[in-house]
């Protein structure tokens, strides 16, 4: 692993990083919805389409709904859109948790994630209350892609958080599963870390 030097701050991705994905179940559960051909808009590295769009904070809840209802002739309730999308999101380990504490004590730790208010607002919310609190308590600040009206990996998004943190971008580490933001992070002299399937990340307590 390449030298880490100098770390303040950690800034964490959520989705592959810390929160477990299941991409393959969520699409079975919208084609089961009547929707064939959804995975053309849905990765595990980023969102394309109105997907993107939601993400990018360019829809409301009702108009993503209204374009899902779009792609089908079912009748498709709130709930049925809903609990199909949030699908996506499975559950946060205990290490995770148990980690995010033990590093809140040495660094400064932010969350920058490409994301939306049903993923925030439903899986994150019920899977951080099973661990007494919000996704709040665990970092110290969180940037969120559809509250900032910007996305990875473009660099505008970085440039905002070191702005708005007030970090230096040589004492950050970015940990992410995408290479294209792990690219646009080290573009702008981020130091980074690249999490692959199954990475035990306690080696950071180390830093």
């Amino acid at each position: 692993m390449k030298q880490l030097n100098n770390i303040t701050t950690l800034i964490f991705d959520f989705g592959g990083v810390i929160v477990n994905l299941d991409l393959p179940q969520c699409i079975q559960n919208f084609k089961d919805l009547g929707l064939n051909d959804v995975e053309k808009y849905l990765s595990n590295f980023g969102q394309s389409g109105f997907f993107l769009k939601w993400e990018s904070g360019g829809l409301s809840i009702d108009e993503f709904r209204n374009e899902i209802r779009s792609l089908t002739t079912t009748v498709l309730t709130d709930k049925q859109i809903d609990d199909a999308w949030c699908s996506f999101l499975v559950d946060i380990p205990v290490e995770k948790i148990e980690l995010l504490k033990q590093l809140r004590m040495k660094f400064k730790l932010l969350l920058l994630s490409n994301t939306n208010p049903l993923h925030i607002g439903v899986s994150a919310t019920k899977e951080f209350r099973k661990y007494g609190g919000t996704m709040y308590d665990f970092f110290d600040r969180c940037y969120l892609s559809y509250e900032m009206g910007m996305v990875k990996p473009n660099a505008e998004i970085f440039e905002a958080l070191l702005i708005d943190a007030n970090v230096k971008a040589e004492e950050c580490l970015f940990i992410d599963d995408g290479q294209k933001n792990i690219d646009t992070a080290s573009k702008l002299g981020i130091q980074t870390y690249l999490v692959t399937p199954n990475d035990d990340l306690f080696f950071l307590l180390a830093l």
